[in-house]
């Protein structure tokens, strides 16, 4: 069964049984990024790396010249873009996050994609009605630079009999 025609739970999530192995799903939202959103995220997790939150320092003592994006922001935008398409209201939990690399910086003003790929799933062994399903996120700059990526294992509901 394809993500568009899956069976959805009412908040628009698919069930353990309706992911397909190898299935690419292009995530519809993308968003442009900003210096607020570098200066919130960086504040807010008390990350004081003038790397992301001083322009003086990245122009004159980086190889870049401007703030990068905080990774970690990067990264949770990138899974959050794939909420609403495969996973809301039908995730149990998270169970980890893996091989999460950052290959091209993202900088204030790029605007990000994402795309999912089902890499495997499996029945779970001590809960009869969900199961594990394993992702692999790819997260794309305007220009097609892939800047982000990671596998994440998520504990998800089986579609109710």
């Amino acid at each position: 069964m394809s993500w568009t025609t899956a069976v959805r739970h009412p908040r628009g999530g698919m069930y353990f049984d309706d992911f397909v192995i190898g299935e690419v799903v292009e995530h519809r939202y993308r968003r442009t990024v900003t210096q607020m959103d570098n200066m919130l995220f960086s504040n807010m997790t008390l990350n004081p790396q003038p790397l992301h939150i001083d322009r003086h320092f990245c122009e004159n003592e980086t190889q870049w010249g401007r703030p990068l994006m905080n990774s970690l922001f990067t990264l949770g935008l990138m899974i959050g873009m794939s909420v609403s398409d495969l996973t809301v209201g039908t995730t149990i939990a998270n169970l980890g996050m893996t091989d999460v690399v950052f290959p091209h910086p993202l900088f204030e003003g790029d605007t990000l994609r994402a795309q999912t790929e089902v890499i495997n799933k499996r029945e779970s062994s001590s809960r009869p009605n969900a199961g594990i399903v394993e992702f692999h996120h790819r997260g794309f700059n305007q220009n097609d630079r892939l800047v982000a990526e990671c596998r994440r294992q998520v504990f998800m509901l089986k579609r109710p009999a």
